[in-house]
């Protein structure tokens, strides 16, 4: 059929059609942006993140780059029609830095690992199989690697289907398995540390020979005699020091030399700049001291040892700092753990019936797969168990310690852990749509995201090399000067040879003392270890920015239906203010809430249901619930015209009849005349915490029910506890003034704010913010959005499954008030932690390099060999580290900690 044929069918039915041009429906395919992370390796301090973070931003088609330090990662935000993924890692690699794509956002692209490709005719069998599979868009076989990368369409192929195809074809010679990019980045960190390891090991076999010849052997006659013969114009021991040092210089120290020419090349500087220079002006010197004194027999000192062990140092440095800084994302780790490698597919025959069972790998489990749960096993997918009862530790996801208690309908989380029963369960999530997924993926953006603290450090950063260059310079000139004029005497330079060599050495001292990488580590560890603690206690942390507002929280609002309440409410009365019976008034109530979805309509509902049938039900719980929507679709009565209005109630038609259930407001409005007695019965209700219920039928009063809702049975202590803390609670609630009030003084809240409706939650906050406050909002995530989003910090609470709260900067998985004060404790905990690393790092700058520089030879004697500062140097970034990995001992504050009392 033509184009024009599909027109004019579509005109004879009456109506227009025009055929676009293929650029039109064609166009939405390049707005697609991709997101890929990739790691990084070779940054060394701040100012090598900007330089990269600068350099992806000026590539084509690049949207958003972040680059981490501390995780040696980089997310880019990319279109794929303008940039590939191999032309970022060729930019980053140009820049001086290794690179590799970890993971990528596109759904139907996955690299599989594949064992037994060992021959080129394995690929040419692999490479047919390939070929053969249906919906397999385009495929790349990596022999050296044993990798393939697949692009499938996920409506005609399954991966699993893929990964069972190459299996069968190849008579199980070849098996595939899909790659877990977290496992790949563990590896990468490995061999990071071992490459470290081994450089490190390599400089230190050949200094050691060096630090002999140089300390030790002199006082050895028979070696010492050996040392001082001549092989043509040098001695053996000169000779044989030029040569060690050549080999660590130039073998072990290329990487340095490397790193160096790429950052000036861009036009950036960083720690292996200052290293460079110091090892080369060192080096450099001795030899031409060497050769002067093999060609005039005036023999100037020689100081070949001191750039071998400023490398090894700062190697040894380098090797910790990759150790300490692989524990700070142990969190990550631990995370990836939980999820199990296998799971017991359930195999169905034709007609449905269960007819066998096989382990696949994990990765490979699709939504409406039927799972089996063994006892002691941990759950594969989020999913909802279809058979079977059990209990479920779900601590290690929402941190609730207390084993869930699992039946037919109830959801399940993968990665926990599966106690007594066996289950069957239907998976409903996989892959990254798991909750498991979710928070592994939120922390990960928390650790890659920059505190604005961080701003101080990458201008520091940014600046920090060419001033200390500019420093060794002028510490060269100013004792050089002083000297050649004779401002200080002769003894002092007098073991050096001359002035020259005695400002030489303080010059390189204070170009290899200098560290700018701590100050690079010191928030980014910090933030790293932060987010991974919080998850570990069920305190989901969206970023480094909200944990550095939440330490300067003044005003904590709270809402109180569910948050600082149960969420569980129940009628507690129902009173007739006219002939009606009470079962019919019920049955018209039920029936004009069924249509609500308000917790308070839910009670109702509960409650009528009650009143009616119990006792009249089978026991069996499956079976209550099939037989109650059956009778809830024939015992309400028909309800047209339904509307809701938010913060007052609902109206509807019932028999012809206009019905209104709702607050007093509701009821007033639509001049309903409330009795005295009613007004009185009222009033008593809301004075005691309930929350009055009225009903208007036919513009007659008819009765009202009284709801109550249970506090939380920490949210008085909790209260209590932000007040010690110095931060003022407010509750905000769309509930009348007497309910508010009687609650908020039962939980010890002065600050009410009643009758409020949804949308002026977040006029609320903006009136605290007037004068610079910074404000939380405590919140269920779902109704509160707008005012979890007006917030400084909106903190999302009782999230469980539901983690991926958009408006939340603090999702706190368990319905319990006692996270908010974990979330403000540790954001204060990791800045204390942040400042200290900073003052640690400045002060060891400001004190080592005036030092160095020699401000205290005049009046000490006291001259730091520069093989001193660079052992310095290496661990003054270790140490930042290793601050930042003390926030792992962080345990949540206990209440009666905060509020200080003595429990006997």
């Amino acid at each position: 059929m033509q184009d024009e044929d599909i027109v004019e069918a579509i005109e004879d039915a009456g109506f227009e059609a025009e055929i676009l041009p293929d650029s039109t429906v064609s166009q939405p395919k390049s707005q697609k942006t991709l997101s890929g992370q990739f790691r990084i390796g070779g940054m060394t301090c701040a100012a090598c993140v900007n330089s990269v973070e600068g350099i992806l931003k000026k590539l084509p088609g690049v949207k958003r780059a972040v680059v981490a330090l501390a995780t040696s990662l980089g997310e880019v935000e990319y279109d794929p029609s303008a940039i590939s993924k191999d032309e970022i890692v060729q930019a980053i690699e140009d820049a001086g830095f290794d690179a590799a794509l970890l993971q990528s956002s596109e759904q139907d692209k996955v690299l599989l690992s594949v064992t037994g490709l060992h021959t080129e005719g394995d690929v040419d069998v692999l490479h047919d199989i390939l070929k053969k599979i249906e919906g397999l868009r385009q495929f790349g076989v990596n022999f050296g690697n044993s990798e393939i990368e697949i692009v499938f369409d996920p409506e005609v192929v399954g991966l699993r289907q893929i990964v069972d195809t190459i299996e069968m074809e190849s008579n199980d010679r070849l098996k595939a398995h899909v790659q877990n990019p977290y496992l790949q980045a563990a590896s990468n960190d490995a061999q990071e540390a071992s490459k470290t390891l081994h450089l490190l090991l390599s400089s230190l076999l050949l200094s050691i020979p060096v630090f002999f010849i140089r300390m030790v052997c002199p006082h050895i006659p028979l070696i010492s005699s050996f040392l001082v013969m001549h092989f043509g114009p040098f001695c053996i021991g000169d000779l044989l020091k030029w040569i060690l040092v050549s080999m660590i210089q130039f073998v072990v120290g290329k990487r340095f030399y490397i790193a160096a020419y790429r950052a000036l090349r861009h036009g950036s500087t960083n720690m292996d700049v200052l290293v460079v220079i110091g090892t080369t002006a060192s080096y450099v010197y001795s030899v031409c001291a060497l050769l002067y004194g093999a060609f005039t027999g005036f023999h100037p000192p020689i100081y070949f040892e001191t750039s071998a062990m400023i490398i090894t140092f700062v190697l040894f440095g380098k090797y910790l700092e990759v150790l300490a800084k692989g524990k700070t994302s142990d969190a990550i780790k631990k995370l990836v753990e939980l999820a199990p490698a296998t799971a017991l597919l359930l195999l169905k025959d034709k007609e449905g019936k269960y007819s066998g069972e096989k382990e696949i790998d994990a990765s490979l489990v699709q939504p409406g797969d039927t799972l089996k749960v063994l006892p002691g096993s941990k759950v594969p997918a989020d999913g909802v168990v279809i058979w079977g009862t059990s209990h479920v530790n779900e601590s290690m996801v929402t941190g609730e310690s207390v084993p869930i208690s699992k039946e037919v309908s109830s959801p399940v989380i993968g990665g926990t852990m599966n106690l007594h029963g066996v289950l069957h369960i239907q998976a409903t999530k996989v892959g990254s749509g798991t909750v498991l997924s979710q928070i592994i993926s939120l922390v990960e953006t928390a650790q890659m995201s920059k505190a604005p603290i961080q701003k101080f450090a990458d201008y520091v950063a940014s600046i920090f090399v060419p001033i200390v260059i500019t420093l060794s310079l002028l510490t060269f000139l100013a004792w050089f000067l002083c000297g050649w004029l004779g401002a200080y005497p002769n003894s002092w330079s007098a073991e050096s040879s001359n002035c020259f060599v005695f400002s030489l050495m303080f010059s390189i001292s204070v170009v290899v003392i200098a560290c700018p990488c701590a100050l690079g580590l010191a928030t980014p560890t910090a933030v790293m270890v932060a987010t991974g603690v919080g998850a570990n206690h069920g305190v989901l942390v969206k970023g480094g920015d909200a944990l550095e507002r939440a330490q300067n929280v003044k005003y904590v609002i709270f809402d109180k239906t569910g948050t600082l309440t149960q969420g569980k409410a129940t009628v507690t009365t129902a009173k007739i203010f006219s002939g009606m019976d009470l079962g019919d008034f019920l049955t018209l109530v039920a029936s004009a809430e069924a249509s609500s979805e308000h917790p308070l309509a839910k009670a109702i509902l509960d409650y009528a249901f009650h009143f009616h049938f119990f006792g009249k039900l089978p026991s069996a719980k499956d079976s209550i619930k099939k037989r109650k929507e059956e009778i809830l679709s024939q015992w309400l009565l028909e309800v047209t015209d339904f509307s809701a209005l938010p913060g007052k109630g609902i109206q509807c038609w019932i028999n012809g009849k206009k019905i209104l259930v709702g607050n007093r407001a509701l009821i007033t409005e639509n001049g309903v005349n409330i009795p005295d007695e009613a007004e009185h019965f009222l009033v008593d209700m809301e004075l005691s915490a309930k929350t009055g219920i009225l009903v208007a039928y036919d513009g007659g009063f008819i009765g009202l029910i009284g709801i109550t809702d249970p506090l939380k049975r920490e949210a008085a202590v909790v209260v209590q506890g932000l007040k010690k803390m110095g931060v003022h609670p407010v509750m905000v609630t769309g509930d009348n003034w007497r309910t508010a009030q009687a609650v908020a003084k039962e939980v010890g809240i002065d600050d009410v704010r009643a009758e409020i409706m949804p949308a002026g939650k977040a006029d609320v906050i903006r009136s605290l913010q007037k004068d610079g406050s910074v404000v939380a909002m405590v919140g269920d995530g779902i109704n509160d959005s707008p005012a979890l989003a007006a917030a400084d910090v909106g903190m999302a609470i009782g999230a469980g499954t539901d983690i991926a709260i958009e408006a939340a900067d603090y999702v706190l998985l368990r319905n319990n008030l006692e996270d908010v004060i974990t979330a403000i404790d540790l954001s204060r905990k990791t800045f204390s932690r942040i400042r200290w690393n900073y003052f640690f790092a400045m002060a060891y700058n400001v004190v080592t390099i005036p030092v160095a520089a020699g401000v205290l030879f005049p009046f000490t004697g006291l001259q730091m060999p520069p093989w001193l500062a660079g052992a310095c140097m290496a661990f003054s970034s270790v140490s930042v580290v290793c601050s930042s990995l003390l926030l792992r001992r962080y345990r949540k504050p206990r209440l009666t900690t905060v509020l200080q009392i003595t429990v006997e």
